[in-house]
């Protein structure tokens, strides 16, 4: 064998390699796109006008369009690598997103997203309470859920084993009716609509429906929030939190979601909101481990007011009760009164809401 054949397999190699990166560099190549939105901020307000920026880079081929979308509706669409569209109103509390996509005429193609944060442009008024009445509760009902309805006081009670669906006397906090739930459920939030009684589980993702009469149940549901909280109705929908900021909307008859809607007040997003209530057109909520319930716009999720109940219960305890947090919010239509109380309290407070000094 000669030994001159040896030098031509590196030879080979590098031909190999070279061909190799030739043919990669002639790889049709993804648009890339930024996005810019003026002013640049970390927290933009409810209402707020912007302006974004568009600009995409493409090393091969031509662009077929350029979509910008803003929180999933398309705002712009055009063929210029570099744009700015003008007075971009700001409409939604929370995370918001604007997304470019940018296709080629050889059909590749890349998306870019920003994400905002809104906060609302409303100052929360500030209110007390004063106490008008005082009813006995039950020590033992660990409070997810409160409703009066035709002068009684139902109430949804929650922990593992002891959960439960009760109709009480609002004058000796008798207990008239009940419904206990399987062990594995951990009973959440409840509402009235349509003589049902619509029930929440914390971390099974199932609701209950029973009938009002007689609180046989009739129906069950799945929902797709992680957890279940909070539940109220505006009539025509169930109202549910899930201990974020986030309120969902729930088709009564197939469960579906109808809408969800991001809470928030001039500084933020506000979390764990509980127990609902839908008074007069707007939500009331407790929100958990603190003493307030805010009042919530259900069309912006805007937080109206807050009602510190810092105190109520401090009379009314003793030092052998094992008190839980302030849960519970009831509203008689009728009358105009307004019920809270918490969970294992002694009692549950007629409140009049007044302003704060």
């Amino acid at each position: 064998m000669k030994p001159v054949a040896f030098p031509l397999i590196p030879i080979l190699i590098l031909f190999i390699t070279a061909f190799s990166c030739s043919s990669n560099s002639s790889k049709p190549r993804k648009p890339v796109s930024s996005i810019a939105v003026q002013p640049a901020k970390n927290n933009y307000v409810f209402g707020e006008k912007v302006s974004v920026n568009v600009k995409t880079k493409t090393r091969d081929g031509q662009i077929e369009s350029i979509k910008l979308y803003f929180n999933n509706t398309l705002i712009k669409e055009s063929k210029e690598l570099d744009f700015t569209v003008e007075n971009v109103l700001i409409e939604k509390l929370g995370s918001g997103n604007f997304t470019v996509e940018a296709v080629k005429t050889d059909g590749l193609k890349n998306s870019r997203l920003l994400v905002i944060n809104t906060i609302s442009d409303v100052f929360p008024e500030k209110f007390t309470y004063q106490v008008v009445n005082t009813f006995p509760h039950s020590k033992t009902h660990f409070t997810q859920g409160l409703e009066f309805y035709n002068g009684f006081i139902y109430e949804g009670t929650g922990e593992y084993g002891t959960s439960g669906l009760f109709k009480t006397d609002l004058r000796t906090g008798k207990t008239l009716q009940s419904h206990m739930l399987a062990d594995q459920y951990f009973g959440e939030g409840i509402t009235i609509l349509n003589d049902k009684i619509y029930q929440l589980t914390y971390r099974t993702q199932k609701g209950f429906v029973y009938q009002l009469s007689d609180f046989a149940v009739i129906d069950s549901f799945q929902f797709k929030s992680k957890e279940g909280w909070g539940l109220t109705n505006d009539g025509a929908h169930l109202i549910m939190s899930d201990g974020t900021h986030v309120l969902t909307w729930l088709n009564a008859n197939d469960f579906s979601v109808v809408k969800t809607l991001e809470v928030a007040n001039n500084k933020g997003i506000v979390n764990y909101l509980n127990e609902l209530e839908y008074i007069n057109g707007t939500i009331y909520a407790n929100v958990y481990t603190t003493d307030l319930i805010v009042q919530i716009d259900p069309d912006t999720g805007k937080i109206l007011s807050q009602i510190n109940l810092a105190g109520i219960i401090n009379i009314y305890k003793n030092n052998q009760d094992k008190i839980d947090y302030l849960n519970g919010i009831a509203y008689d239509n009728k009358t105009e009164r307004l019920f809270v109380t918490g969970k294992l309290w002694p009692k549950l407070f007629e409140i009049k809401i007044i302003p704060s000094k």
